[in-house]
């Protein structure tokens, strides 16, 4: 029979798993979405934040950038995703959480932001935000 000991059990679980959040935040677009003429003729400024969940087993391990969610590949689907013109920002933030599940198999859950910076709505407003949650299915 053997026996392992509680700490070994524990160092191979370990191993097995480290499950972390990666924060891409602060992205800062220019697009023009929004359901009225003027937001698709002049635009204006957005901001995007995503925390990706994924196994960092790897990276963390190898050290090596092509075993990670590569924040510069994240938010080049980002800004590709911001540039296809919508009403909604659900309809971005659901094409964007779409794509980076397509691009990073890694990723188990997305909880992607995107806010619309000083909004003519009549009064001074910071921004408004939709935010969405996804786990792969």
């Amino acid at each position: 029979m053997i026996v392992f000991s509680f700490n070994f059990i524990n160092l191979l679980l370990y191993k097995l798993s480290i499950m972390g959040k990666i924060f891409v935040e602060g992205i800062k677009i220019y697009a023009f979405h929004g359901c009225f003429k003027e937001e698709a003729d002049i635009g204006t400024n957005f901001q995007v934040d995503v925390v990706l969940d994924a196994d960092l087993s790897k990276p963390a391990e190898t050290d090596n950038i092509n075993d990670a969610v590569n924040y510069q590949a994240v938010f080049t689907v980002i800004k590709a995703q911001m540039a296809i013109r919508s009403n909604l920002l659900e309809n971005v933030a659901k094409r964007i959480t779409e794509t980076l599940f397509e691009d990073f198999p890694e990723v188990t859950k997305i909880k992607l932001k995107v806010s619309k910076l000083n909004v003519p709505l009549g009064g001074h407003i910071d921004n408004v935000a939709i935010q969405m949650e996804n786990e792969r299915a």
